[in-house]
């Protein structure tokens, strides 16, 4: 600390009002600097606030996963159970809804509303951050807590004839039986880099561009400042010169007063290199592969043809069978014998896939017909039409 104030005792200046800051600059960074030292704690709310809707990578990665998977071709083998699923609900898709869901908050609940006779006629997500599991006396879950605007409703998992009222999603959490992780949380930290290098980067345009530094007093006859003095202007140069938001900020030199550099140059820094390991860190977390995102070096992938197999295979399909797998579940009184699933025949990206595996099985001679068939998932030639 001697240093630092060793520092701020060389400025000197008037008592007088400071140029108002830029209500940009404040707005937005302050959030992102509250712990000063460790890490930030996870909050869904502030986390969506800060991670999807004011990042650009990691509300990228979850509209391109969420889009994939709500606009990919379905198969199903019960054309009510499609309509259901494919259906929209107060102006949400399920499908793309519970993906996002899950991919933020690592749950996902979905309530089925019925008709008069009991059978499901619409299927709608709710927001899981306001869903609590009630547990019965042996840590089971028996119903869940909705808490919408100070009210609570209480949503059963099954109604009076055991039907099933609400489906139940979510990622795999070891540390909790109930709730699952969300890939937001891994990506927290990262969010929080790449959001401050934005704003200091912006906060340092909006100053003028100029680098921080230090003014020394130098008078020449050995002089120095009066204990009033030095303490007055270390009290301004915390309040007018310290901490990101006023980064650059230019200052109007006097009488004995010099101006020395002391901050590091962005390529010293080497923001870029940072914010860009931030940005992969992020597409890392929601399992997207950075060349998608449009972020440089990434030698990976041979081509974008590459990277899109690799996000249909390793990251689409099987949140997407996570989804569907739970709905099939929930919706199986209803629809015993029902398929629902992505038509993988009917997707480009795996378009390649399906010609190798056409190839491998038309080449091998040894399997009979009704083999080849069942190899390729088709029905036996008996049941075509």
């Amino acid at each position: 600390m001697a240093l630092l104030d060793n520092l701020r005792s060389a400025f000197k200046g008037g008592a007088h009002p400071r140029v108002p800051l830029s209500g940009a600059m404040m707005h937005g960074w302050y959030p992102a600097c509250e712990v000063a030292c460790g890490s930030r704690p996870f909050e869904y709310t502030r986390a969506i606030a800060e991670g999807f809707l004011a990042n650009p990578i990691a509300q990228r990665s979850v509209r391109l996963l969420a889009e994939g998977i709500g606009q990919a071709p379905l198969h199903c083998s019960d054309q009510r159970l499609a309509r259901l699923v494919t259906a929209t609900s107060a102006g949400q898709s399920l499908v793309e809804t519970l993906a996002a869901h899950l991919l933020l908050h690592g749950n996902g609940y979905v309530q089925i509303l019925k008709d008069a006779s009991g059978v499901p006629v619409e299927l709608f997500a709710l927001r899981p951050e306001r869903v609590q599991v009630v547990l019965d006396h042996k840590g089971w879950p028996c119903a869940y807590d909705y808490a919408v605007s100070g009210e609570t409703a209480k949503l059963p998992l099954v109604d009076e004839d055991g039907w099933p009222e609400t489906i139940a999603i979510r990622t795999m959490h070891p540390l909790n039986d109930h709730n699952g992780a969300g890939a937001l949380q891994a990506a927290w930290q990262a969010v929080l880099i790449h959001n401050a290098a934005t704003h200091w980067n912006r906060a340092l345009l909006e100053n003028a561009a100029r680098p921080s530094g230090a003014l020394v007093y130098e008078t020449g006859d050995g002089a120095t400042l009066a204990q009033e003095q030095f303490e007055r202007l270390k009290r301004e140069l915390e309040i007018a010169f310290s901490g990101a938001a006023n980064a650059g900020r230019p200052m109007l030199l006097d009488g004995g007063l010099k101006w020395q550099s002391m901050a590091l140059t962005p390529a010293d820094m080497d923001f870029a290199t940072l914010k860009s390991a931030a940005a992969r860190d992020i597409a890392l977390a929601f399992g997207v592969p950075p060349m998608l995102l449009g972020l440089p070096g990434d030698n990976t992938y041979a081509n974008y043809r590459e990277a899109n197999r690799a996000l249909w295979r390793l990251t689409l399909l099987p949140l997407a069978e996570k989804i569907f797998a739970s709905l099939r579940e929930g919706l199986a009184p209803w629809f015993p014998e029902a398929v629902l699933a992505i038509d993988l025949d009917q997707v480009p990206a795996l378009s390649e896939d399906r010609e190798r595996l056409w190839s491998q099985v038309s080449d091998a001679d040894f399997l009979s017909r009704a083999e080849k068939r069942q190899m390729l998932g088709l029905p036996p030639e008996e049941n075509v039409a």
